[in-house]
């Protein structure tokens, strides 16, 4: 079920906050502290890892971690190299630009720079608009990008730049959210077993509050429903 014994392994990016990121020299967040409750309820003990996003999937699919608990959008593509477990958060792409910045459509991108995280699903969603796409590691370091000047827009989750705004980074949401979408955990393929205590331990977290109790924490709401 596990590589290691009596341990589960989760890939998180450690640079996508408030879900997972570091906070004096800990790994810490929404995705982390979900891995840890599930562990707990597996009697395993968790080892939560970072890895540059991009390479997450991949790492599942090769058996080097147990799990991605790191927001991944679950997608037809997604699918073909990773089983997912139940949804565990509705969210979706949003623009953001700085506060005079104009740019509130996909079809607006044409022309402009559009800053993404490599991987995601929003990368994806803007090359279909624009060739002039630079990609970061870090959802968060594209929008602190944007904020000195570079680019003219940057796509990523609406709840990202939201916290972002929240702490103070002085940039706005641009039109109507790009899309809905679940977000999902991701084990190899073929680990039903792993697979389905993962989404045994998530619906005891719902029943007994300890979701709700997490995702207010981080978001001041339940991320699992619509906004």
């Amino acid at each position: 079920m596990t590589k290691e014994a009596g341990v589960f392994t989760y890939a998180a990016s450690g640079e996508y906050q408030p879900f997972s990121y570091f906070k004096d020299g800990q790994l810490t967040g929404f995705d982390i502290e979900i891995g840890y409750e599930i562990a707990k309820r597996l009697g395993l003990k968790p080892n939560p890892v970072t890895s540059p996003f991009s390479g997450i999937i991949a790492g599942v699919k090769e058996g080097r971690y147990d799990a991605a608990i790191a927001s991944h959008a679950i997608t037809e593509e997604r699918k073909q190299q990773v089983d997912f477990a139940d949804p565990y958060y509705l969210s979706g792409g949003q623009l953001f630009t700085r506060p005079d910045g104009t740019i509130d459509t996909l079809e607006g991108l044409k022309g402009k720079e559009v800053a993404v995280a490599l991987g995601t699903t929003h990368e994806k969603m803007a090359r279909e608009y624009t060739d002039n796409i630079k990609t970061y590691d870090s959802d968060v370091t594209a929008l602190r990008a944007l904020e000195q000047g570079k680019h003219d827009v940057v796509i990523t989750d609406s709840v990202v730049g939201e916290i972002a705004i929240q702490q103070g980074l002085k940039i706005k949401k641009s039109g109507k959210a790009l899309s809905e979408v679940q977000h999902g955990i991701a084990v190899r393929k073929g680990n039903s077993e792993l697979l389905n205590k993962i989404n045994e331990a998530l619906k005891a977290m719902h029943e007994d509050g300890t979701y709700v109790k997490l995702s207010e924490k981080y978001f001041n709401r339940d991320i699992s429903k619509k906004d």
